[in-house]
């Protein structure tokens, strides 16, 4: 499994203000993702709210946006599943490298919570659901806010 050797992190997100951008496939899978980022963040003591977009190429200018607007950092979540198309690869590629831009571009961090899945098995262990292995919609949003207190005190 991928989470063998992640790092426990204490995250303070009191005065930060987080908007999570979610996709709208794969309804299961990104609702435990959404509701793991939520658990996260709300335990930090972030204020957070909640943008849809259709998918996961929608979520690179939907976080700009979030993150132009004055958000301090971003959570984008989204499921892809591998196909019998090149879709797949696109679409992957499209959402990480755009995802990737808008934190360079602005400066803020985008905390990355996209699945990239050969199946959808893959992703319910990774959902944050119950009976899964890992919660890849937390650890995103915990990225997100510590990569914010970082940035902060390198800016201090």
């Amino acid at each position: 499994m991928s989470g063998t050797g992640s790092p426990t992190i204490d995250i303070d997100g009191t005065g930060l203000e987080v908007v999570i951008v979610a996709g709208q496939w794969h309804d299961t899978i990104t609702e435990g993702l959404i509701a793991g980022a939520k658990r996260a963040l709300e335990a930090s003591g972030a204020s957070y709210r909640l943008m849809r977009v259709p998918g996961s190429f929608e979520l690179p200018v939907a976080s700009k946006a979030a993150l132009e607007a004055g958000a301090d950092a971003v959570v984008a979540l989204g499921v892809i599943i591998r196909g019998g198309t090149p879709h797949f690869e696109y679409v992957s590629a499209a959402a990480t490298d755009g995802l990737t831009r808008v934190a360079l571009d602005t400066g803020k961090p985008v905390g990355f919570g996209v699945l990239t899945l050969d199946d959808e098995q893959q992703g319910l262990d990774r959902a944050g659901l119950s009976g899964s292995r890992e919660d890849k919609g937390a650890e995103a949003a915990e990225a997100a806010i510590a990569t914010a207190r970082v940035l902060a005190r390198l800016r201090a």
